[in-house]
């Protein structure tokens, strides 16, 4: 049998995790290429000083910043099958993610099948007959290109994007932007509080990073007003930070116009207002799907588009445990390829993302908001487990999970100090 070869675009987290599942059935597929566009491996978690655009004129890739510590315990937040080193912490920095990132490259081996400082341009599939045989068969296309300028186009049978959302920031549109008189940037140029000792700074968005570096700011000395949609947090915030509705608009003499009416200068307006997804190395009409700021449509399980089911989107979802949603979806893509699953047809994946899409709705979710799966991802991933006759997460991950997230609500200044122990698969414990 001629063994499966996969391309996987991305050494992150989500990629490192595919190539290793890809290495362990060796009968079934080709070692991978990993095609990692950095000089590093680990994705978002290398952090990197400068901001703008690299030596090489590409735009830097990590958004991360320099004091940032986790927002989920050690405990769950890793791959099942692969935990972190013990030590006292629970919420880790960075530099230790890091670690363990190139901990599990190292123990899988999968080093020597990394591509660094290679940029994929174009992923393109080729639909082919072979001789004798009816059905047609899509491989696909990958063109790269490397530090020294060489390009290079190779076949595959399957792609895994692994290229993670939290590279290309997503600016909203506000009335009379071009009025603010002070500095303007996105979280993803954001690097450390020093710069802004003292100063005004109007923060919007109230997701993790919007509330984690409004209280970074409080504590060298700005003065900060957190704006956003969300419920009003009753929980204590650190002096020197307040809340305010959305922004309504920026006023002629510079000024900020929040939607209760109320008026606010600020020397810096700063946005933690999420990513895009951008593929440039895809052409989505092409694959069927239609590519939006914070949506990719139709995927079956979110994963697959229908068209093209040897193409996968890995870790796209959002509000979730991290790791382990990675290593559900890649297992599942993964069963699809070496025949434990047997995929739908394209009209039936089709029928069923549009169902999916329509009974969210329903609920009142918001089309941008289809891929935030919060609750629903223990759901999900018990069920590609299911598909894939592979062990569900042990119900200890979702327990823990969802305590962090109460702790964070009630105390977000200082839940990070808490530390916990899983004692059993169904079992854990606060360590005082």
């Amino acid at each position: 049998m001629t063994k499966v070869r996969v391309a996987v675009i991305g050494a992150g987290a989500s990629g490192l995790c595919a190539a290793k599942h890809i290495l362990t059935s060796p009968n079934c597929f080709a070692p991978p290429v990993v095609f990692e566009l950095s000089g590093n491996i680990g994705g978002t978690w290398v952090y990197d000083e400068r901001t703008g655009t690299r030596d090489n004129g590409r735009p830097i890739h990590s958004s991360m910043y320099r004091d940032l510590r986790t927002n989920v315990p050690k405990e769950v937040m890793k791959f099942p099958d692969f935990p972190f080193e013990p030590q006292e912490k629970s919420f880790l920095s960075h530099q230790e993610v890091l670690r363990y990132l190139e901990s599990y490259c190292d123990s899988h081996n999968i080093r020597p099948h990394i591509r660094l400082n290679t940029v994929v341009e174009n992923v393109k599939p080729v639909v082919m007959t072979t001789e004798g045989e009816e059905e047609e068969k899509t491989v696909w296309e990958v063109t790269s290109s490397d530090s020294s300028g060489c390009w290079k186009t190779e076949t595959f049978d399957a792609v895994f994007v692994c290229t993670g959302h939290f590279s290309d920031p997503h600016i909203p549109d506000i009335p009379g932007i071009e009025n603010f008189k002070g500095k303007v940037l996105h979280s993803h140029n954001y690097r450390y509080a020093e710069p802004f000792s003292g100063q005004s700074v109007v923060v919007l968005g109230a997701g993790f990073s919007g509330v984690d570096i409004s209280i970074e700011l409080t504590k060298v000395d700005a003065q900060v007003t957190l704006s956003h949609g969300r419920p009003r947090f009753n929980c204590p915030l650190p002096s020197g930070m307040q809340q305010a509705g959305p922004i309504e608009a920026i006023q002629e003499d510079g000024s900020i116009r929040f939607q209760d009416g109320s008026v606010s200068e600020a020397d810096v307006l700063l946005f933690c207002t999420g990513y895009n997804f951008k593929y440039p190395f895809l052409d989505a009409a092409q694959l069927g799907v239609e590519i939006h700021d914070h949506l990719i449509t139709p995927l079956y399980r979110l994963l697959i588009p229908p068209a093209f089911p040897t193409l996968f989107f890995i870790g796209i979802c959002k509000l979730i445990c991290p790791y382990p949603n990675f290593y559900c979806q890649v297992r599942f893509a993964v069963a699809t390829l070496d025949g434990t699953v047997t995929l739908p047809t394209r009209a039936q994946m089709e029928d069923e993302v549009h169902r999916d899409i329509q009974e969210k709705l329903a609920r009142g979710v918001k089309l941008r908001h289809i891929l935030s799966l919060d609750t629903d991802q223990w759901e999900y991933c018990h069920s590609l487990a299911r598909m894939a006759n592979f062990p569900p997460l042990p119900p200890v991950i979702r327990s823990l999970f969802e305590e962090a997230r109460r702790q964070r609500a009630k105390n977000p200044e200082n839940y990070q100090n808490l530390r916990y122990r899983v004692i059993s698969d169904s079992q854990w414990e606060l360590i005082e």
